[in-house]
């Protein structure tokens, strides 16, 4: 009886793991903004996740245990990288750079490269919060910080890309009215 209940719970486990999969890639991919990596941090993910199951103590936090995870494995993949130019400095788009009405896809490109520039922090505090709907609590859990960073992240995050996607509504025509939406 015990083996089966045993079987029943990993049965119910790894359903609950293959039913996070498309949130973690979407993290992933507006982490690293490329399908094939995010791809493969989300396989990572589900393997070790697979693989350390047993070291779940509470099953409701599935979700925030299969972040963090993420998140380890995305800094690992940052370490192999060795970028040559630090993500913390680097600069915005200018306002210049769209020039007439934007398609909604290149509205969508435009707030991804946006995101993309963020620092990696900033980046990933924002595409929990905002992306995969955590809590500012759970964030902190997640990435192994303060709540108050969380705070001061997201604010930093969102006053940056409020700046570099201000040109969207100077650069519309008159009259008209560019909505931007959060991409899921």
């Amino acid at each position: 009886m015990e083996l089966i209940r045993r079987l029943l719970v990993t049965r119910d486990l790894k359903k609950r793991m293959a039913d996070n999969r498309d949130r973690l890639y979407r993290v992933a991919l507006a982490w690293c903004g490329d399908p094939v990596v995010a791809d493969d941090l989300v396989q990572e993910t589900l393997m070790i996740s697979l693989q350390r199951a047993a070291q779940l103590r509470d099953p409701g936090a599935l979700k925030a245990w299969m972040h963090v995870i993420l998140g380890n494995c995305w800094k690992k993949h940052l370490r192999c990288l060795r970028p040559s130019v630090d993500i913390d400095e680097a600069g915005l788009a200018s306002e210049n750079d769209v020039v007439g009405a934007c398609s909604e896809q290149e509205i969508v490109e435009r707030v991804r490269r946006a995101i993309l520039k963020l620092p990696v922090g900033q980046r990933q505090t924002l595409t929990l919060v905002d992306l995969a709907g955590f809590s500012y609590a759970e964030v902190a859990e997640v990435m192994d910080i303060p709540i108050g960073t969380v705070m001061s992240r997201l604010y930093a995050a969102r006053q940056t890309l409020q700046k570099a996607l201000a040109s969207f509504h100077s650069s519309t025509p008159p009259g008209t009215t560019t909505y931007l939406r959060r991409v899921k």
